[in-house]
């Protein structure tokens, strides 16, 4: 790879934008970011270039490549001597899209990004600092030796599940989540699927990241309660990390597993997320679920389903375990059973 530089663009007047779009652009392609990734930076680099113009009367964008022990990334800086942001993380609600839509403003720039850092001081400007990463195509050496089964439904009578689910799988990791949206309905839906659709397009960050990126997603939401947990079974490892009243167990229950468990709402009054790593054995089980389900059961509650498969051990969970009056949903990873 050729070597890249920082640029730094003056943005003065709308036809600035267009020429700091191009050069987002094309340093997005020379550090070998793939098409999608450099329309969402030149996207990203618009809101911003815009941000100035409008805002503002002006700024400065720094374009700078990046690489962290040969992660590859690009850090977008905007930085002005305009009137300030009074609540950062309220602006990042501004304009959000309730339709799936990618919407604008400094909310589209934190969905667009890995990452989105912001200081700002009334009367003197604001500083926002904007970085991607290189998702790197790593080929897996093992075969995935987990399976992974979901099972979940809306309240009885519901039309909407108020509960999200995500399961990724990349190179030797894996990622699992369970997403319920305060309260019922409609309502509960978008908040779950604005945590969701956050999480798909970030899965391979750090947990402690995707939890504040989530948190700025869903401040347009009634807000969320969220457990995720990630598989490095290269590396026998479980990182774990949640906020709110998501269940988790792992069995057998003889192997000590201490979950920091935070309280709150994500995108209200949620704690920073606590992430936790522990040591993983095929022989564990994982179960992830709602408060749709009731959480006084263990598993000698269910000699007959021990050698079930994934899939086949959420079902029942589901049917057994399921309350009608909430939406439900449950996780369960273990082992590939033949």
């Amino acid at each position: 790879m050729e070597i890249l530089f920082p640029q730094t663009i003056e943005v003065q007047h709308p036809n600035d934008v267009s020429a700091a779009r191009q050069a987002a652009k094309l340093l997005g392609e020379g550090l070998g970011f793939d098409p999608a990734a450099c329309e969402e930076i030149s996207l990203a680099m618009t809101e911003l270039a815009t941000n100035l113009v409008k805002h503002a009367q002006g700024g400065k964008l720094t374009l700078t490549p990046l690489d962290e022990g040969g992660r590859i990334g690009l850090a977008i800086e905007s930085v002005d001597s305009g009137p300030g942001i009074a609540d950062f993380e309220q602006a990042l609600t501004d304009r959000f899209s309730t339709v799936g839509t990618r919407g604008t403003g400094l909310g589209a720039i934190n969905r667009l990004m890995d990452n989105l850092d912001i200081t700002s001081e009334l009367g003197r400007g604001t500083s926002i600092t904007a970085r991607k990463w290189v998702r790197q195509q790593i080929i897996s050496i093992h075969p995935c030796p987990l399976a992974f089964g979901v099972a979940t439904r809306p309240r009885i009578f519901g039309e909407d599940n108020g509960d999200a689910f995500i399961i990724k799988q990349w190179a030797e990791s894996a990622l699992v989540g369970v997403i319920d949206g305060l309260g019922h309905g409609q309502m509960a839906h978008h908040a779950a699927q604005a945590a969701r659709q956050y999480v798909d397009t970030h899965f391979d960050m750090p947990l402690d990241e995707i939890f504040r990126g989530v948190g700025r997603v869903c401040r347009a939401t009634r807000g969320v309660v969220m457990a995720l947990a990630r598989f490095d079974w290269g590396l026998s490892r479980l990182v774990f990390s949640s906020v709110g009243n998501i269940e988790v167990r792992v069995f057998p229950s003889s192997v000590p597993f201490s979950f920091s468990i935070r309280r709150g709402v994500i995108g209200l009054n949620a704690p920073n997320a606590v992430v936790t790593e522990h040591p993983w054995s095929l022989d564990n089980v994982l179960v992830l679920h709602s408060d749709g389900l009731r959480t006084h059961w263990d598993w000698k509650d269910f000699p007959g389903l021990s050698n079930q498969p994934a899939p086949s051990l959420a079902q029942e969970f589901l049917r057994l375990l399921a309350k009608e009056e909430d939406d439900a949903t449950v996780i369960v990873v273990r082992k590939v059973i033949p």
